[in-house]
């Protein structure tokens, strides 16, 4: 729990807080470790409070009627849930499914806290403008991508943005398929065509990137 609390005092909006604030964050806040790939929201979900990632990452997506999940954003540590805001301010159920992506952990601000936090401080209003802003350009990012690329080429694209500074990716099949809305036999085929080109080596659950250049290739010459 300390751990916890340690890197929520960390975070920079925190320590613009005013002294009461903090107080009442610290008071107030929920905290919850969860383990990788473990659902934390469901939709039509009433939820508690707003949502704010410590360490880890969380994943929104939507499951189609054929089963289909896609990702629709990420949540990043010291981010918070644009969603869960919605909701909190408006009383609306949960509109998607939230998992983590790896051991997470998150903080949830009950409702008549961080309505009171709002009201009175400024760095939580600017948190959930710069929530917003963040939420509204990585959605339009993805409309972009689902109307404008092919799956051949939104999955080069993923690799290059997800990949770690060494070059790998630790992720299976199923997970990008999920990620990208797709099957994971679509997947399976796109990646046998990458390491034919040598775009790629894939191992269990990992991928490693051999040739971003020509992975980049394929996300601009369609």
């Amino acid at each position: 729990m300390m751990s916890v609390q340690k890197t929520l005092t960390h975070l920079p909006f925190y320590t613009d807080l005013s002294q009461a604030g903090r107080e009442s964050l610290l008071q107030g806040a929920k905290y919850n470790a969860c383990a990788a790939t473990e659902i934390i929201l469901h939709k039509g979900q009433r939820v508690s409070g707003a949502y704010m990632v410590l360490n880890g990452r969380l994943r929104v997506y939507s499951i189609s009627a054929n089963g289909n999940e896609a990702t629709l954003t990420w949540i990043e540590p010291g981010e918070i849930c644009v969603f869960s805001l919605n909701c909190l301010f408006n009383n609306l159920l949960y509109p998607a499914w939230v998992a983590t992506e790896q051991d997470t952990e998150v903080a949830m601000i009950p409702v008549a806290l961080y309505r009171e936090l709002f009201k009175h401080e400024s760095s939580v209003q600017d948190l959930t403008v710069h929530s917003l802003s963040i939420l509204v350009f990585r959605l339009m990012e993805e409309l972009d991508q689902v109307h404008g690329l092919r799956h051949k080429e939104r999955l080069a694209n993923f690799l290059l943005v997800r990949a770690s500074s060494s070059g790998t990716l630790n992720i299976t099949q199923q997970q990008l398929a999920q990620h990208l809305g797709t099957s994971r036999e679509v997947i399976a085929r796109l990646l046998q065509n990458f390491v034919a080109k040598s775009y790629v080596r894939t191992g269990r659950g990992s991928i490693t990137l051999l040739d971003t250049k020509g992975l980049s290739r394929v996300v601009t010459d369609k």
